[in-house]
């Protein structure tokens, strides 16, 4: 596309003082998605921002180059437009953000310097289902208003499938140094043994575990997975399972709450904004009882049920578990053997709430950094599931040790 990118942040040429004003991971996309949007666009709308783009921007790669990766990709080239002039029966595109997301390879060959950005390798870029080594931000045409479509892009790079991938670029022109500086990128980097001193690298955080990757204002469509840890969140693990169990499968109320969902943890999926399904855990001595996956009807063809029984089982290897068991209705085996689960040799077949079940379990690798004793105290005392990010009580240790109960006594 092109390697120079147009100035997303007008004003003077930043100082050292002014480096990451705009830092691209605490940009606001609630603020900005309420006047801009962002979408794939059409190639025909493709070919028309493509043209105007070359007017303005030196050494931009033609529409058939850009044409040819998004059909490969789509993630690679999406389109901005201000939302008071966006009609979604006919978008039209007023600007775009083009990125490359590549392959071990490609990233390998952008630090050795022989990929060729004008021409990209599509050998080189990921699929749309597969995980890339690095995002190379291809090119940038955002003039004006639409420079907030920044911080809409990073919620899409949000995604898990993008989460904690690290952002690479170049910058061939004065304008293109002071948008890597302003946005937070630092020059320099090292990739595989390999010094690509002229390649611009924006650091981002590690990626989200599966049982915490919901981020709210998430994009219609997009699917994330929290830990239940307020009433609000208990009530809409009510809801979802009073919908699919007592509303479709006719199950008694006090049979479907039980007693336990006070004693155990609870995940949510959400799509979108959406609560869409859940799952409850109970933990024993030396096993794990996966139970109650729920998903509304309306969400059963998305991947809620697979991301949520991932997701419970990677929070359970991260409690260090080695061992999971669940009841499976006799016509579910099939999907839970997706997730390493047999019948339990020995075990009973039975009944209960009107439908017939067997025992399963599932052998669990432990996590290398399980939470145990010896772990970081702060890490210990974090909210469920949040064990990787800094908690409350540690900003409380900022503060000394003053007793005040005890000296109020005395």
């Amino acid at each position: 596309m092109a390697q120079p990118q147009r100035k997303l942040v007008s004003g003077p040429a930043p100082t050292p003082a002014r480096h990451g004003k705009h830092k691209l991971d605490e940009l606001d996309p609630e603020r900005v998605a309420k006047h801009l949007v962002m979408f794939e666009p059409t190639e025909h709308d493709l070919e028309n921002l493509v043209a105007e783009a070359r007017l303005r921007i030196p050494g931009l790669a033609p529409a058939s180059e850009a044409i040819r990766v998004q059909r490969h990709n789509p993630f690679c080239i999406l389109a901005l437009a201000r939302k008071n002039r966006f009609d979604s029966a006919n978008p039209v595109g007023e600007g775009f953000i083009a990125s490359l997301p590549l392959n071990s390879l490609g990233l390998q060959m952008l630090a050795l310097g022989t990929f060729d950005a004008a021409s990209p390798d599509l050998r080189l870029l990921t699929k749309p289902s597969e995980r890339p080594a690095g995002i190379y931000i291809w090119g940038v045409f955002a003039p004006g208003p639409l420079a907030g479509g920044v911080a809409l892009y990073m919620q899409r790079v949000s995604m898990p499938q993008y989460a904690g991938v690290d952002l690479y670029s170049r910058a061939r022109t004065e304008e293109g140094i002071q948008f890597h500086q302003v946005l937070g990128f630092q020059l320099g980097t090292t990739i595989n043994a390999i010094e690509a001193p002229d390649v611009w690298k924006f650091k981002r955080s590690p990626a989200q575990p599966p049982y915490d990757n919901y981020v709210p204002g998430a994009a219609p469509g997009q699917l994330g997975i929290t830990v239940a840890r307020s009433m609000e969140d208990l009530s809409r693990v009510i809801a979802i399972r009073s919908a699919v169990y007592i509303g479709e499968q006719e199950c008694p109320y006090e049979e479907e709450y039980d007693g336990n969902d006070l004693a155990a943890s609870h995940l949510i999926a959400y799509v979108g904004d959406e609560p869409a399904g859940c799952l409850r855990l109970r933990f024993f001595a030396d096993f794990v009882k996966v139970e109650r996956l729920a998903v509304r009807k309306e969400f059963r063809k998305t991947r809620a049920a697979f991301q949520l029984v991932q997701a419970g089982l990677k929070l359970c290897q991260k409690k260090g578990y080695r061992r999971a068991y669940g009841h499976s209705q006799t016509r579910l085996t099939n999907f839970w053997g997706r997730f390493g689960f047999h019948t339990f040799e020995g075990g009973k077949s039975f009944v209960f709430s009107d439908f017939d079940y067997v025992e399963m379990v599932a052998d669990l690798e432990p996590d290398a950094d399980a939470v145990a004793i010896g772990s970081d105290p702060y890490a210990i005392i974090r909210p469920e599931g949040r064990w990787h990010t800094p908690g409350i009580l540690e900003r409380s240790a900022k503060r000394a040790a003053t007793s005040p109960s005890i000296k109020n006594k005395a």
